[in-house]
């Protein structure tokens, strides 16, 4: 049976339990986007935490495709020696550090001069987003973007990279028939419109092996009335994915932009079980087709919730965001046998602070005031 502080590999990476910090943006980068020591510190809180597995928050692999502010970037080869450090800290306690990579697309926040942020076609919604279509160069410089962003992580130290395929990123408008309308070999039909992330894996597989992690983060269901990603195109692309050599799928689900319904990180009150999990319908569809491990992020806030999921192999990996932040050290205060509840509310006040600029912490007065 499996079991959460089971010592278990993916790929070559060899971790001490089956828990994960799902990449969380800090709101700490540097201005250019360089790794600060305030980041570097959190990351150490949560290895000596005993998270197994750390995923930092997303890094843009071209200075144009930043989609927050103060954001981790790895655009450059200039910011590989902070990041080693970082690295080489986490280590030393005994957990392994994967970083994210991610393109904005339609969601970027600065441009050329004259010029608009590109997406897989045109689209325009009023207040939110305002861009044009990606040329085939376009996506040729991204798919190379990207691959120079993954040989600067193992440069770094790091121990693979995870795509960005979710949240209404570039990879996930790709994906969504919402964002996604072209004619070409990159539009239509789920294998089309999957070929970038596919073409992008291959790329890093070509140039550091198929011995260098590489996990993707996915929507299990981007909750758009209409022409939505689905959990059915999720499994198809899960099995695309199986298929080329992706060595772990984490499913998350939703974007935080109108046309959704949720946000990936949303406001909830409840305390009943059967909400704890918010993709638990989708994991059941990914395990009944797909054999990568899962790693499942969402909700999840209790012990005895993590432990089913894993032993119930409805999940290979648990993945938490938000209770890390209020507790970095959660998995070690359950590993030592209190294995209460979270503390962690699941009300955003996190985020209020860090996009005004201030950085992520754990702000519960906020819930308190309604939000």
């Amino acid at each position: 049976m499996k079991k959460l502080f089971d010592k278990t590999k993916i790929n070559q990476t060899e971790l001490k339990n089956r828990f994960v910090r799902s990449a969380t943006w800090e709101g700490l980068a540097n201005p250019d986007g360089s790794c600060s020591a305030e980041i570097a510190d959190m990351m150490l809180k949560l290895a000596k935490g005993q998270v197994g597995l750390i995923i930092t928050s997303h890094a843009y692999v071209n200075r144009y495709g930043q989609g927050s502010i103060r954001q981790l970037g790895i655009y450059d080869d200039r910011f590989i020696p902070s990041y080693k450090e970082m690295v080489e800290r986490v280590h030393k306690e005994g957990s392994k550090i994967i970083m994210q990579i991610s393109h904005a697309g339609a969601r970027a926040l600065i441009q050329p001069k004259n010029s608009r942020p590109f997406g897989p076609s045109f689209l325009e919604i009023k207040d939110t987003l305002n861009c044009k279509e990606i040329t085939k160069n376009e996506i040729l410089k991204t798919i190379e973007d990207f691959k120079k962003a993954a040989v600067r992580a193992k440069k770094s130290g790091f121990d693979g990279v995870q795509l960005h395929g979710a949240h209404g990123y570039l990879l996930s408008q790709f994906l969504s028939p919402f964002f996604n309308k072209r004619k070409d070999r990159y539009g239509g039909n789920v294998e089309n419109r999957a070929r970038l992330i596919l073409e992008i894996l291959q790329a890093i597989r070509l140039e550091l092996g198929r011995k260098f992690t590489i996990l993707i983060k996915l929507n299990s269901d981007d909750f758009i009335e209409e022409d939505s990603f689905t959990p059915e195109e999720m499994v198809q692309v899960a099995a695309l994915l199986e298929s080329a050599g992706m060595d772990a799928i984490e499913l998350s689900g939703g974007m935080s932009l109108p046309v959704s319904k949720y946000s990936f990180s949303r406001v909830s009150k409840t305390d009943s079980k059967e909400e704890e999990v918010y993709y638990r319908d989708a994991a059941k569809l990914y395990k009944e087709k797909i054999s990568v491990p899962l790693i499942l992020v969402g909700g999840i806030r209790s012990y005895e919730m993590a432990k089913e999921l894993v032993e119930k192999e409805l999940a290979d990996y648990i993945s938490l965001c938000r209770p890390l932040i209020r507790e970095p050290d959660l998995i070690k205060r359950w590993q030592e046998g209190d294995i209460k509840k979270a503390k962690c509310i699941s009300c955003n006040g996190c985020f209020k602070p860090a996009r005004a600029g201030e950085g992520l912490y754990c702000n519960p007065v906020v819930w308190r005031s309604g939000l």
